[in-house]
């Protein structure tokens, strides 16, 4: 070959040479770790993130793995927030509402007593603000959160009592999660936060009197039957459930832009995912733990409208207090008023004839 030739080879090989390091670079091999609020035995819960983790390593060829951590392996469950912000992990499942000690606003991300159902707290926080609202929150603690899954309305724990007046609620020892605590105690009981796992054995020596926790596809897990056997609905506090990704800011600023793309699509596609098989699994568990003796009791109305008022009342107490709280709830209360006038017409009224008409007309 003439020195010629040999120049024209060179020059075609440099564009390949050049173009490789820059491809790999911009799809490097990433591994994660991700700690869960929850124990592996709660497929659907547990079950989420692992479902984001396939999707995320199926988008970007297997180069970005994240491994899933059960509840305690790593941190405990209620330590999975700390753990982001620390950056002791990249990421976390889990539910914001376990951190209202550090900032009540994080509540309106999970729950609200009388709040936002599933398909309400979708649409303000995609076309409410909502979004927006978590963003200055999480970001105030190095996060970055993505919704991903959803519970849907829950019910109202097990009791080894029937509870049918306030005044039985008095000194009533309540596993109860975030704002929900807060209401339980102004109308006289003694709530407490206790992770997953430690909710049975705390229920089985009498350390609680009641627990509520998600609804009969968990809940059967649980085995709460065996010793509360009063299950009340439904859970007021929870209309809808939200529990997020939530990823230290830092480790997600440095991802790839198609990263972090995959791990948007990743959530949404759980964010549906978690609702659909709790839609599908609760039906089916409920017949089981009714058959197996648990007793359904419906919420009194007494008990319902106190507790109505002492959530307004600690809404208003709370935003006096903290004005991060009191812009989020501005927001959140405007956009369920409406939601609620709206639903009221069609899907309230469409609910309560068909629900009642499947077992009654003929």
């Amino acid at each position: 070959m003439n020195r010629r030739a040999l120049l024209g080879a060179a020059a075609a090989a440099a564009p390949v040479a050049l173009a490789a390091p820059a491809l790999a670079q911009a799809a490097p091999e990433l591994r994660w770790r991700l700690t869960s609020s929850f124990p592996r035995n709660l497929d659907i819960l547990f079950g989420t993130p692992e479902l984001i983790a396939r999707r995320v390593a199926a988008l970007t060829d297997n180069k970005f793995q994240i491994r899933c951590f059960p509840a305690g392996e790593i941190v405990g469950g209620l330590q999975a927030l700390d753990a982001v912000q620390a950056g002791t992990v990249e990421c976390a499942h889990s539910a914001s509402y376990y951190y209202t000690g550090k900032d009540p606003s994080f509540a309106f991300f999970t729950a609200m007593p009388f709040g936002l159902n599933t398909r309400m707290f979708n649409a303000w926080n995609r076309h409410g603000g909502g979004q927006a609202l978590a963003n200055e929150l999480f970001g105030s603690y190095n996060i970055v959160a993505f919704s991903a899954g959803d519970t849907g309305a829950q019910m109202g724990g097990w009791f080894r009592k029937e509870v049918k007046t306030v005044a039985e609620l008095h000194g009533l020892k309540f596993r109860i999660a975030g704002f929900a605590g807060q209401v339980f105690a102004k109308l006289g009981a003694v709530p407490t936060q206790v992770a997953a796992a430690d909710i049975y054995p705390s229920l089985e020596r009498g350390t609680l009197d009641a627990v509520e926790f998600v609804g009969p596809y968990d809940d059967e897990k649980l085995g709460f039957a065996r010793v509360a056997p009063n299950y009340y609905f439904p859970g007021f506090w929870e209309p809808g459930a939200r529990l997020h990704l939530m990823i230290n800011k830092p480790a997600f600023e440095a991802l790839p832009a198609p990263y972090k793309a995959a791990l948007e699509v990743a959530c949404a596609e759980a964010d549906q995912e978690m609702t659909a098989r709790y839609d599908a699994g609760n039906p089916q568990a409920l017949r089981r733990l009714v058959a197996a003796g648990a007793q359904l009791r419906p919420w009194s109305r007494e008990i319902l409208g106190a507790a109505w008022k002492a959530a307004h009342e600690l809404y208003d107490e709370t935003s006096a207090k903290n004005e991060r709280f009191k812009k989020i709830w501005e927001s959140y209360r405007r956009f369920r008023d409406d939601e609620y006038a709206w639903f009221r017409v069609a899907e309230n009224s469409f609910d309560n004839f068909a629900f009642t008409a499947q077992q009654t007309v003929r």
